[in-house]
Protein backbone atom coordinates (compact mmCIF):
# COMPACT_ATOMS: atom_id res chain seq x y z
CA UNK A 1 0.00 0.00 0.00
CA UNK A 2 1.27 3.63 -0.81
CA UNK A 3 0.85 4.99 2.29
CA UNK A 4 2.88 2.34 4.06
CA UNK A 5 5.61 2.96 2.01
CA UNK A 6 5.35 6.44 3.37
CA UNK A 7 6.17 6.37 6.90
CA UNK A 8 5.10 3.15 8.43
CA UNK A 9 6.62 3.44 12.26
CA UNK A 10 6.32 0.05 14.33
CA UNK A 11 5.12 0.03 17.61
CA UNK A 12 -32.58 26.09 14.95
CA UNK A 13 -31.42 25.21 11.61
CA UNK A 14 -34.18 26.90 9.38
CA UNK A 15 -31.16 28.53 7.01
CA UNK A 16 -30.48 25.53 5.40
CA UNK A 17 -32.50 22.93 3.12
CA UNK A 18 -34.33 19.89 4.88
CA UNK A 19 -32.50 16.61 5.36
CA UNK A 20 -32.77 13.42 6.81
CA UNK A 21 -31.19 12.01 9.93
CA UNK A 22 -30.35 8.93 9.95
CA UNK A 23 -31.92 6.29 12.06
CA UNK A 24 -31.46 6.57 15.37
CA UNK A 25 -30.09 2.91 17.69
CA UNK A 26 -31.00 3.19 20.90
CA UNK A 27 -28.32 0.93 22.94
CA UNK A 28 -28.73 1.06 26.67
CA UNK A 29 -26.28 3.03 28.39
CA UNK A 30 -23.39 1.03 29.69
CA UNK A 31 -22.52 0.88 33.71
CA UNK A 32 -19.21 2.38 32.69
CA UNK A 33 -20.45 5.47 31.35
CA UNK A 34 -20.43 8.82 32.98
CA UNK A 35 -23.61 9.39 35.27
CA UNK A 36 -24.00 13.17 34.74
CA UNK A 37 -24.27 13.95 30.84
CA UNK A 38 -26.92 13.61 28.27
CA UNK A 39 -25.92 10.15 26.27
CA UNK A 40 -26.21 10.35 23.10
CA UNK A 41 -26.67 7.56 21.17
CA UNK A 42 -25.23 5.65 17.79
CA UNK A 43 -26.16 7.13 14.29
CA UNK A 44 -25.79 4.80 12.02
CA UNK A 45 -25.91 5.16 7.90
CA UNK A 46 -25.13 2.86 4.59
CA UNK A 47 -23.61 5.26 2.17
CA UNK A 48 -21.72 8.60 3.87
CA UNK A 49 -21.55 10.53 7.19
CA UNK A 50 -20.26 13.57 8.88
CA UNK A 51 -19.71 14.04 12.40
CA UNK A 52 -19.00 17.67 13.33
CA UNK A 53 -19.18 20.08 16.50
CA UNK A 54 -22.49 21.98 15.41
CA UNK A 55 -25.36 21.07 13.81
CA UNK A 56 -25.72 23.64 11.41
CA UNK A 57 -22.30 23.10 10.26
CA UNK A 58 -22.91 18.99 9.92
CA UNK A 59 -26.01 19.67 8.23
CA UNK A 60 -23.80 21.90 5.34
CA UNK A 61 -21.80 19.14 5.05
CA UNK A 62 -24.38 16.60 4.40
CA UNK A 63 -26.61 18.61 1.86
CA UNK A 64 -22.88 18.94 0.02
CA UNK A 65 -22.66 14.75 0.19
CA UNK A 66 -26.67 14.81 -0.77
CA UNK A 67 -25.90 16.57 -3.76
CA UNK A 68 -22.82 14.09 -5.44
CA UNK A 69 -19.83 15.93 -3.62
CA UNK A 70 -17.26 14.16 -2.03
CA UNK A 71 -15.35 13.83 1.82
CA UNK A 72 -13.52 17.48 0.12
CA UNK A 73 -15.91 18.87 -0.57
CA UNK A 74 -18.27 18.78 2.91
CA UNK A 75 -15.05 19.32 4.62
CA UNK A 76 -15.07 22.62 2.87
CA UNK A 77 -18.35 23.65 3.51
CA UNK A 78 -18.45 22.58 7.18
CA UNK A 79 -15.25 24.28 7.73
CA UNK A 80 -17.00 27.92 6.46
CA UNK A 81 -19.49 27.27 8.36
CA UNK A 82 -17.76 26.52 11.39
CA UNK A 83 -16.13 29.72 11.01
CA UNK A 84 -19.52 31.34 11.22
CA UNK A 85 -21.13 29.45 13.97
CA UNK A 86 -18.61 28.43 15.99
CA UNK A 87 -16.63 31.54 15.75
CA UNK A 88 -14.61 30.75 19.51
CA UNK A 89 -12.90 27.18 18.13
CA UNK A 90 -12.28 27.82 14.64
CA UNK A 91 -11.92 29.84 11.32
CA UNK A 92 -10.25 31.15 8.25
CA UNK A 93 -8.17 33.32 10.58
CA UNK A 94 -6.81 30.22 12.10
CA UNK A 95 -5.03 26.49 10.56
CA UNK A 96 -5.69 23.15 10.86
CA UNK A 97 -4.35 19.27 10.53
CA UNK A 98 -6.05 16.65 8.25
CA UNK A 99 -5.31 13.45 7.82
CA UNK A 100 -7.25 11.88 4.62
CA UNK A 101 -7.70 8.71 2.73
CA UNK A 102 -7.60 8.93 -0.74
CA UNK A 103 -9.90 5.41 -1.70
CA UNK A 104 -9.16 5.71 -5.50
CA UNK A 105 -5.83 5.46 -4.95
CA UNK A 106 -5.83 3.58 -1.61
CA UNK A 107 -3.47 6.42 -0.33
CA UNK A 108 -3.19 7.63 3.46
CA UNK A 109 -1.60 11.13 3.41
CA UNK A 110 -1.54 14.00 6.34
CA UNK A 111 -1.66 17.48 5.20
CA UNK A 112 -0.51 20.30 7.15
CA UNK A 113 -2.26 24.02 7.62
CA UNK A 114 -0.83 24.98 10.91
CA UNK A 115 -0.09 28.67 11.22
CA UNK A 116 3.85 30.09 11.03
CA UNK A 117 5.54 32.85 13.02
CA UNK A 118 6.27 36.05 10.86
CA UNK A 119 9.68 35.99 10.00
CA UNK A 120 9.97 39.04 12.08
CA UNK A 121 9.38 37.46 15.26
CA UNK A 122 12.58 37.62 17.85
CA UNK A 123 13.35 34.76 20.42
CA UNK A 124 12.15 37.73 23.21
CA UNK A 125 8.73 38.26 21.60
CA UNK A 126 6.69 36.74 24.68
CA UNK A 127 9.13 37.72 27.25
CA UNK A 128 9.10 40.74 29.32
CA UNK A 129 12.28 43.54 29.57
CA UNK A 130 13.66 41.33 32.29
CA UNK A 131 13.70 38.28 30.01
CA UNK A 132 10.82 36.27 31.97
CA UNK A 133 7.91 35.05 30.10
CA UNK A 134 4.30 36.90 29.98
CA UNK A 135 1.43 36.25 31.42
CA UNK A 136 -0.02 33.88 29.13
CA UNK A 137 -3.28 36.42 28.10
CA UNK A 138 -1.35 39.42 28.20
CA UNK A 139 0.34 37.56 25.22
CA UNK A 140 -2.61 36.23 23.94
CA UNK A 141 -4.78 39.24 23.94
CA UNK A 142 -4.18 41.04 20.66
CA UNK A 143 -1.84 40.87 17.80
CA UNK A 144 1.30 39.86 19.03
CA UNK A 145 0.12 36.26 19.18
CA UNK A 146 -1.17 36.21 15.68
CA UNK A 147 0.30 33.41 13.24
CA UNK A 148 0.06 33.61 9.79
CA UNK A 149 -3.12 31.51 8.89
CA UNK A 150 -3.40 28.10 6.97
CA UNK A 151 -6.69 26.98 6.75
CA UNK A 152 -8.26 28.99 4.00
CA UNK A 153 -5.07 27.48 1.64
CA UNK A 154 -5.66 24.46 2.98
CA UNK A 155 -9.22 23.79 1.98
CA UNK A 156 -8.21 25.54 -1.51
CA UNK A 157 -5.24 23.45 -2.34
CA UNK A 158 -6.86 20.14 -1.26
CA UNK A 159 -10.10 20.60 -3.05
CA UNK A 160 -8.13 21.84 -6.13
CA UNK A 161 -6.44 18.13 -5.96
CA UNK A 162 -9.44 16.39 -4.91
CA UNK A 163 -12.67 18.40 -4.88
CA UNK A 164 -15.54 17.37 -7.43
CA UNK A 165 -18.14 20.45 -7.09
CA UNK A 166 -17.54 24.01 -7.84
CA UNK A 167 -15.50 25.36 -5.20
CA UNK A 168 -17.79 29.01 -5.45
CA UNK A 169 -20.85 26.01 -4.17
CA UNK A 170 -19.25 25.04 -1.54
CA UNK A 171 -18.91 28.29 0.18
CA UNK A 172 -22.72 29.38 -0.60
CA UNK A 173 -23.99 27.64 2.82
CA UNK A 174 -21.99 29.59 4.70
CA UNK A 175 -22.75 32.81 3.05
CA UNK A 176 -25.99 32.35 2.95
CA UNK A 177 -26.00 31.45 6.88
CA UNK A 178 -24.32 34.27 7.34
CA UNK A 179 -26.29 36.81 5.08
CA UNK A 180 -29.73 35.29 6.64
CA UNK A 181 -28.38 35.44 10.12
CA UNK A 182 -27.99 31.99 12.61
CA UNK A 183 -29.34 31.18 16.15
CA UNK A 184 -26.63 31.78 18.47
CA UNK A 185 -26.08 28.16 20.82
CA UNK A 186 -25.89 28.03 24.15
CA UNK A 187 -22.29 26.90 24.01
CA UNK A 188 -21.67 30.17 22.03
CA UNK A 189 -23.84 32.17 24.56
CA UNK A 190 -21.92 30.97 27.31
CA UNK A 191 -18.61 31.35 26.26
CA UNK A 192 -19.22 35.00 24.94
CA UNK A 193 -20.53 35.96 28.88
CA UNK A 194 -17.35 33.88 30.12
CA UNK A 195 -15.18 36.11 28.02
CA UNK A 196 -16.45 39.25 28.02
CA UNK A 197 -13.80 41.65 29.71
CA UNK A 198 -11.48 40.41 26.58
CA UNK A 199 -13.89 40.56 23.95
CA UNK A 200 -14.87 44.01 24.60
CA UNK A 201 -11.33 44.79 24.33
CA UNK A 202 -11.66 45.45 20.92
CA UNK A 203 -13.71 47.53 18.52
CA UNK A 204 -14.89 44.37 16.57
CA UNK A 205 -15.21 41.76 18.87
CA UNK A 206 -17.16 44.10 21.38
CA UNK A 207 -19.36 45.36 18.36
CA UNK A 208 -20.35 40.94 16.90
CA UNK A 209 -20.48 39.35 20.11
CA UNK A 210 -22.63 42.02 22.12
CA UNK A 211 -26.11 43.75 22.22
CA UNK A 212 -26.87 47.14 21.38
CA UNK A 213 -26.70 47.78 25.22
CA UNK A 214 -23.46 46.75 25.88
CA UNK A 215 -24.76 43.09 27.05
CA UNK A 216 -23.45 39.55 25.73
CA UNK A 217 -25.57 37.85 22.88
CA UNK A 218 -27.83 35.70 24.86
CA UNK A 219 -28.70 31.81 23.49
CA UNK A 220 -31.43 32.22 21.02
CA UNK A 221 -30.61 35.22 19.20
CA UNK A 222 -30.01 35.59 15.63
CA UNK A 223 -26.74 36.92 14.43
CA UNK A 224 -26.10 38.32 11.06
CA UNK A 225 -22.65 38.65 9.73
CA UNK A 226 -22.45 40.66 6.74
CA UNK A 227 -18.84 41.38 6.67
CA UNK A 228 -18.04 37.44 6.76
CA UNK A 229 -20.20 36.66 3.96
CA UNK A 230 -18.24 39.49 1.60
CA UNK A 231 -15.12 38.03 2.86
CA UNK A 232 -16.51 34.77 1.57
CA UNK A 233 -17.69 35.92 -1.16
CA UNK A 234 -14.51 37.36 -2.43
CA UNK A 235 -12.79 33.58 -1.57
CA UNK A 236 -15.63 31.79 -3.64
CA UNK A 237 -15.27 33.89 -6.70
CA UNK A 238 -11.44 34.10 -6.36
CA UNK A 239 -10.12 31.40 -4.01
CA UNK A 240 -7.21 31.47 -1.78
CA UNK A 241 -5.56 34.25 -3.22
CA UNK A 242 -8.69 36.62 -2.25
CA UNK A 243 -7.87 36.04 1.50
CA UNK A 244 -3.90 36.11 0.85
CA UNK A 245 -3.21 39.04 -1.49
CA UNK A 246 -5.24 41.99 -1.40
CA UNK A 247 -7.89 44.16 0.75
CA UNK A 248 -8.52 40.82 3.10
CA UNK A 249 -5.07 40.69 3.73
CA UNK A 250 -3.90 44.29 4.05
CA UNK A 251 -7.14 44.12 6.66
CA UNK A 252 -5.50 41.26 8.44
CA UNK A 253 -1.83 42.85 8.52
CA UNK A 254 -3.38 46.30 10.13
CA UNK A 255 -5.29 45.23 12.49
CA UNK A 256 -2.61 42.78 13.93
CA UNK A 257 0.27 45.56 13.66
CA UNK A 258 -1.95 48.41 15.19
CA UNK A 259 -4.10 46.55 17.95
CA UNK A 260 -3.83 48.77 20.84
CA UNK A 261 -2.01 47.58 23.80
CA UNK A 262 0.25 44.29 22.19
CA UNK A 263 0.57 44.73 18.51
CA UNK A 264 2.26 42.41 16.37
CA UNK A 265 4.41 41.79 13.39
CA UNK A 266 2.56 39.33 10.76
CA UNK A 267 3.08 41.24 7.55
CA UNK A 268 2.59 40.72 3.55
CA UNK A 269 5.43 38.76 3.37
CA UNK A 270 4.33 36.09 5.41
CA UNK A 271 1.12 35.52 3.87
CA UNK A 272 2.53 35.99 0.46
CA UNK A 273 5.00 32.87 1.76
CA UNK A 274 2.65 30.36 3.55
CA UNK A 275 2.25 27.04 1.79
CA UNK A 276 0.41 24.13 3.10
CA UNK A 277 3.01 21.21 3.44
CA UNK A 278 1.75 17.12 2.74
CA UNK A 279 3.32 15.03 4.75
CA UNK A 280 3.83 11.53 5.59
CA UNK A 281 1.69 10.08 7.48
CA UNK A 282 2.50 8.68 11.21
CA UNK A 283 1.56 5.26 12.29
CA UNK A 284 2.12 2.67 15.14
CA UNK A 285 0.69 -0.90 15.64
CA UNK A 286 -1.84 -1.63 18.71
CA UNK A 287 -3.31 -4.71 18.79
CA UNK A 288 -4.38 -5.42 15.04
CA UNK A 289 -5.20 -1.70 14.18
CA UNK A 290 -2.56 0.65 12.75
CA UNK A 291 -3.50 4.08 14.45
CA UNK A 292 -2.33 6.84 11.75
CA UNK A 293 -2.23 10.70 12.79
CA UNK A 294 0.10 13.71 12.20
CA UNK A 295 3.65 14.10 12.72
CA UNK A 296 6.00 17.09 13.63
CA UNK A 297 4.76 19.81 13.86
CA UNK A 298 1.87 18.00 15.73
CA UNK A 299 2.77 15.96 18.39
CA UNK A 300 -0.75 14.71 18.79
CA UNK A 301 0.47 11.29 16.53
CA UNK A 302 3.38 10.33 17.85
CA UNK A 303 1.90 10.60 21.39
CA UNK A 304 -1.05 9.27 21.02
CA UNK A 305 0.84 6.11 19.41
CA UNK A 306 2.95 6.09 22.30
CA UNK A 307 0.18 5.97 25.14
CA UNK A 308 -1.23 3.13 23.29
CA UNK A 309 1.59 1.41 23.04
CA UNK A 310 3.15 1.87 26.68
CA UNK A 311 -0.42 -0.05 27.60
CA UNK A 312 -0.75 -2.69 25.41
CA UNK A 313 1.35 -4.93 27.88
CA UNK A 314 -0.81 -4.98 30.22
CA UNK A 315 -4.45 -6.75 30.89
CA UNK A 316 -6.48 -3.61 30.25
CA UNK A 317 -9.07 -5.63 28.50
CA UNK A 318 -9.30 -8.07 31.88
CA UNK A 319 -9.30 -5.02 34.21
CA UNK A 320 -12.11 -2.73 32.66
CA UNK A 321 -12.81 0.73 33.41
CA UNK A 322 -14.09 0.28 36.47
CA UNK A 323 -10.93 -0.83 38.03
CA UNK A 324 -8.01 1.47 39.18
CA UNK A 325 -5.58 -0.40 37.76
CA UNK A 326 -6.48 0.36 34.34
CA UNK A 327 -6.40 4.20 34.77
CA UNK A 328 -2.99 3.76 36.86
CA UNK A 329 -1.33 2.39 33.85
CA UNK A 330 -2.70 4.52 31.29
CA UNK A 331 -2.18 7.53 33.43
CA UNK A 332 1.68 6.56 33.51
CA UNK A 333 1.62 5.53 29.80
CA UNK A 334 0.21 9.14 29.11
CA UNK A 335 2.92 10.72 31.74
CA UNK A 336 5.88 8.86 30.09
CA UNK A 337 4.65 10.10 26.80
CA UNK A 338 4.36 13.68 27.47
CA UNK A 339 8.07 13.43 29.20
CA UNK A 340 9.13 12.57 25.84
CA UNK A 341 6.73 15.38 24.01
CA UNK A 342 8.09 17.61 25.85
CA UNK A 343 11.56 17.01 25.30
CA UNK A 344 11.71 16.06 21.40
CA UNK A 345 8.60 17.67 19.79
CA UNK A 346 8.58 20.18 17.78
CA UNK A 347 8.53 21.31 14.02
CA UNK A 348 10.45 19.19 12.69
CA UNK A 349 11.44 21.17 9.41
CA UNK A 350 13.38 23.56 12.15
CA UNK A 351 14.32 20.87 15.15
CA UNK A 352 15.63 17.43 14.54
CA UNK A 353 13.41 15.31 16.00
CA UNK A 354 13.63 11.77 16.59
CA UNK A 355 10.71 10.79 15.12
CA UNK A 356 10.97 6.86 14.11
CA UNK A 357 12.79 6.14 17.41
CA UNK A 358 9.97 7.15 19.77
CA UNK A 359 8.01 4.69 18.74
CA UNK A 360 10.66 2.10 17.91
CA UNK A 361 9.65 -1.38 19.32
CA UNK A 362 12.41 -2.09 21.61
CA UNK A 363 12.41 1.75 23.13
CA UNK A 364 8.75 1.37 23.72
CA UNK A 365 9.33 -1.99 25.50
CA UNK A 366 11.76 -0.79 27.81
CA UNK A 367 9.35 2.57 28.66
CA UNK A 368 6.36 -0.20 29.31
CA UNK A 369 8.48 -2.31 31.64
CA UNK A 370 8.73 1.76 34.35
CA UNK A 371 5.10 1.26 35.01
CA UNK A 372 4.41 -0.88 37.89
CA UNK A 373 1.04 -1.84 38.74
CA UNK A 374 -0.84 -0.68 41.25
CA UNK A 375 1.98 2.34 42.02
CA UNK A 376 1.91 5.74 40.60
CA UNK A 377 5.45 6.18 39.33
CA UNK A 378 7.82 8.55 41.67
CA UNK A 379 9.93 10.07 39.11
CA UNK A 380 9.31 10.11 35.33
CA UNK A 381 11.89 11.81 33.08
CA UNK A 382 12.10 11.83 29.11
CA UNK A 383 13.85 9.01 27.93
CA UNK A 384 16.47 7.78 25.11
CA UNK A 385 15.01 6.99 21.77
CA UNK A 386 17.40 5.88 18.98
CA UNK A 387 18.67 8.78 17.58
CA UNK A 388 21.43 9.37 14.81
CA UNK A 389 21.54 13.21 16.20
CA UNK A 390 23.94 14.53 18.69
CA UNK A 391 21.52 17.22 20.42
CA UNK A 392 20.82 18.30 23.83
CA UNK A 393 17.73 19.82 24.26
CA UNK A 394 15.04 21.15 27.66
CA UNK A 395 11.83 20.43 28.18
CA UNK A 396 9.01 22.61 26.64
CA UNK A 397 7.49 25.17 28.56
CA UNK A 398 4.17 25.92 26.37
CA UNK A 399 0.53 26.47 27.51
CA UNK A 400 -2.37 24.81 25.87
CA UNK A 401 -5.60 25.98 26.99
CA UNK A 402 -8.87 23.68 25.78
CA UNK A 403 -10.97 25.15 22.89
CA UNK A 404 -10.92 23.56 18.93
CA UNK A 405 -12.64 21.86 16.70
CA UNK A 406 -12.68 18.25 15.10
CA UNK A 407 -14.56 16.83 12.67
CA UNK A 408 -15.01 13.92 10.42
CA UNK A 409 -16.51 12.72 6.96
CA UNK A 410 -16.53 9.45 5.01
CA UNK A 411 -18.40 9.40 1.34
CA UNK A 412 -19.96 7.04 -1.06
CA UNK A 413 -17.26 6.34 -2.61
CA UNK A 414 -15.13 5.32 0.84
CA UNK A 415 -13.19 8.55 1.14
CA UNK A 416 -12.03 9.93 5.16
CA UNK A 417 -11.50 13.16 6.27
CA UNK A 418 -10.21 13.25 9.95
CA UNK A 419 -9.41 17.08 10.49
CA UNK A 420 -8.85 19.24 13.70
CA UNK A 421 -9.09 23.06 12.75
CA UNK A 422 -8.20 25.93 15.59
CA UNK A 423 -7.71 29.71 16.30
CA UNK A 424 -6.16 28.27 19.58
CA UNK A 425 -7.56 29.88 22.66
CA UNK A 426 -11.24 30.13 22.93
CA UNK A 427 -12.04 33.57 20.53
CA UNK A 428 -8.37 33.12 19.43
CA UNK A 429 -6.27 36.66 20.08
CA UNK A 430 -9.65 38.34 20.15
CA UNK A 431 -8.50 40.67 17.16
CA UNK A 432 -11.80 40.20 14.34
CA UNK A 433 -11.17 41.48 11.14
CA UNK A 434 -13.61 41.29 7.92
CA UNK A 435 -15.82 39.12 10.33
CA UNK A 436 -13.47 36.38 11.33
CA UNK A 437 -11.22 36.08 13.98
CA UNK A 438 -7.56 35.86 14.25
CA UNK A 439 -5.78 32.99 16.37
CA UNK A 440 -3.33 33.16 19.09
CA UNK A 441 -1.53 30.45 17.53
CA UNK A 442 1.84 31.90 18.30
CA UNK A 443 1.51 31.33 21.81
CA UNK A 444 1.91 27.58 21.27
CA UNK A 445 5.49 28.29 21.36
CA UNK A 446 7.37 28.62 24.45
CA UNK A 447 8.00 31.47 25.89
CA UNK A 448 11.30 30.74 26.80
CA UNK A 449 13.92 30.18 24.21
CA UNK A 450 16.10 28.35 26.66
CA UNK A 451 16.44 27.14 30.13
CA UNK A 452 19.85 27.44 32.01
CA UNK A 453 21.65 27.73 28.44
CA UNK A 454 20.06 24.49 27.14
CA UNK A 455 17.97 25.48 23.94
CA UNK A 456 13.91 24.32 24.03
CA UNK A 457 12.62 22.48 20.91
CA UNK A 458 9.45 24.21 20.52
CA UNK A 459 11.16 27.55 20.93
CA UNK A 460 9.99 30.65 18.93
CA UNK A 461 11.52 31.11 15.03
CA UNK A 462 10.76 33.08 12.39
CA UNK A 463 8.86 30.53 9.54
CA UNK A 464 8.53 27.88 12.54
CA UNK A 465 5.00 25.98 13.02
CA UNK A 466 4.36 25.86 16.95
CA UNK A 467 4.05 22.19 18.28
CA UNK A 468 0.27 21.40 18.59
CA UNK A 469 -2.03 18.66 20.46
CA UNK A 470 -4.01 17.99 17.77
CA UNK A 471 -4.88 14.50 17.00
CA UNK A 472 -6.72 13.62 13.99
CA UNK A 473 -6.12 10.13 13.70
CA UNK A 474 -7.47 7.42 11.58
CA UNK A 475 -7.07 4.03 12.62
CA UNK A 476 -6.43 1.30 9.57
CA UNK A 477 -7.27 -2.88 9.65
CA UNK A 478 -6.02 -4.73 6.97
CA UNK A 479 -4.78 -1.81 4.76
CA UNK A 480 -8.58 -0.16 5.33
CA UNK A 481 -9.76 2.73 6.85
CA UNK A 482 -11.51 1.44 10.26
CA UNK A 483 -12.27 4.38 12.26
CA UNK A 484 -11.72 8.34 12.04
CA UNK A 485 -11.28 10.31 15.59
CA UNK A 486 -10.50 13.33 16.97
CA UNK A 487 -10.98 15.96 19.47
CA UNK A 488 -10.76 19.59 20.73
CA UNK A 489 -9.33 20.14 24.21
CA UNK A 490 -5.72 21.58 24.18
CA UNK A 491 -3.35 19.02 25.50
CA UNK A 492 -5.63 17.07 26.74
CA UNK A 493 -6.24 16.23 23.50
CA UNK A 494 -3.91 13.20 23.43
CA UNK A 495 -5.80 11.69 26.33
CA UNK A 496 -8.93 11.97 25.23
CA UNK A 497 -8.49 10.04 21.65
CA UNK A 498 -6.28 7.54 23.73
CA UNK A 499 -8.70 6.70 26.04
CA UNK A 500 -11.73 6.42 23.33
CA UNK A 501 -9.56 3.99 21.60
CA UNK A 502 -8.95 2.26 24.20
CA UNK A 503 -12.22 1.82 25.39
CA UNK A 504 -13.67 0.48 21.77
CA UNK A 505 -10.95 -2.06 21.21
CA UNK A 506 -9.97 -3.48 24.84
CA UNK A 507 -13.60 -2.68 26.89
CA UNK A 508 -16.29 -3.74 24.12
CA UNK A 509 -18.07 -0.29 23.85
CA UNK A 510 -18.99 0.75 20.64
CA UNK A 511 -17.95 4.08 19.48
CA UNK A 512 -20.77 6.69 20.92
CA UNK A 513 -20.19 4.94 24.28
CA UNK A 514 -16.92 4.91 24.18
CA UNK A 515 -17.23 9.05 23.80
CA UNK A 516 -20.11 9.56 26.29
CA UNK A 517 -17.45 7.53 29.46
CA UNK A 518 -16.06 9.87 31.91
CA UNK A 519 -12.43 11.06 31.37
CA UNK A 520 -9.75 10.26 33.48
CA UNK A 521 -6.56 11.93 32.10
CA UNK A 522 -2.52 12.35 32.94
CA UNK A 523 -0.23 14.66 31.53
CA UNK A 524 2.26 16.00 33.92
CA UNK A 525 1.38 14.05 37.23
CA UNK A 526 -1.93 14.83 38.60
CA UNK A 527 -4.66 12.67 37.78
CA UNK A 528 -7.64 14.36 36.36
CA UNK A 529 -11.20 12.75 37.10
CA UNK A 530 -14.39 14.35 35.36
CA UNK A 531 -16.54 15.77 38.28
CA UNK A 532 -20.29 14.83 38.21
CA UNK A 533 -19.38 11.29 36.72
CA UNK A 534 -19.21 7.93 38.43
CA UNK A 535 -15.81 8.17 37.86
CA UNK A 536 -15.56 10.32 40.61
CA UNK A 537 -15.26 6.43 42.72
CA UNK A 538 -12.04 6.16 41.11
CA UNK A 539 -10.40 9.14 43.67
CA UNK A 540 -10.00 6.87 46.51
CA UNK A 541 -7.86 3.77 45.06
CA UNK A 542 -5.77 6.67 42.61
CA UNK A 543 -4.73 8.63 45.77
CA UNK A 544 -3.87 5.52 47.51
CA UNK A 545 -1.98 4.27 44.90
CA UNK A 546 -0.06 7.45 44.97
CA UNK A 547 -1.75 9.81 43.15
CA UNK A 548 -2.38 13.64 43.52
CA UNK A 549 -6.10 13.98 42.41
CA UNK A 550 -8.13 16.80 40.37
CA UNK A 551 -11.97 16.35 40.05
CA UNK A 552 -12.78 19.06 37.23
CA UNK A 553 -14.56 19.99 34.08
CA UNK A 554 -13.03 17.62 31.23
CA UNK A 555 -14.79 19.04 28.53
CA UNK A 556 -13.83 17.54 24.90
CA UNK A 557 -15.49 17.15 21.46
CA UNK A 558 -15.21 14.03 20.88
CA UNK A 559 -16.10 12.99 16.80
CA UNK A 560 -15.97 9.60 15.63
CA UNK A 561 -16.71 7.69 12.62
CA UNK A 562 -16.65 3.72 12.27
CA UNK A 563 -16.54 2.10 8.86
CA UNK A 564 -17.78 -1.56 8.73
CA UNK A 565 -19.16 -3.74 6.32
CA UNK A 566 -22.45 -2.85 7.47
CA UNK A 567 -22.37 0.34 6.89
CA UNK A 568 -21.02 3.51 8.68
CA UNK A 569 -21.42 4.13 12.71
CA UNK A 570 -21.14 7.98 13.66
CA UNK A 571 -20.74 9.65 17.38
CA UNK A 572 -20.35 12.73 18.47
CA UNK A 573 -19.79 13.75 22.02
CA UNK A 574 -22.37 14.84 24.40
CA UNK A 575 -20.29 17.15 25.88
CA UNK A 576 -20.46 19.60 23.53
CA UNK A 577 -23.62 20.39 20.76
CA UNK A 578 -22.48 18.13 17.77
CA UNK A 579 -24.37 15.67 15.82
CA UNK A 580 -23.31 12.77 13.54
CA UNK A 581 -25.78 12.69 10.30
CA UNK A 582 -25.75 10.30 7.74
CA UNK A 583 -27.48 8.46 4.85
Amino acid sequence: MQWKRKLMLTSSLMLLSPFTWADQVTDSVAPEQSSGLEHKTLTKAKHWMVTAANPIAARAGANILKQGGNAIDAMVAVQFMLGLVEPQSSGIGGGAFMVYWDAKNQDLTTFDGRETAPMAVTPTLFQNDDGEPLSFYDAVVGGRSVGTPGTVKLMWETHQKYGKLAWARLLEPAIQAAEQGFIVSPRLASLIAEDGERLRRYPGTLHYFFDKDGQPLQAGALLKNPQYAQTLTAIAKQGADAFYQGEISKDIIDTVQNAQGNPGVLAQRDMDNYEVKQRPVVCSSYQSYDVCGMGPPSSGGLTVGQILALTEPYELNKWGPKDARSWQVIGDASRLAFADRGQYMADEDFVPMPTQGLLDEGYLADRARLIKVGQALKDVKPGNPPWNHALKQSADESIELPCTSHFNIVDRDGNVVSITTTIENQFGSRLMVRGFLLNNELTDFSFRTHNKGVPIANRIEPGKRPRSSMAPTIVMKDDQPYLAIGSPGGSRIIGYVAQAIIAHTQWGMDIQQALNMPHVLNRFGDMDIEQGTNAEQLEAPLVKMGFKVNVRDLNSGLHAIRITSQGLEGAADPRREGVAIGQ
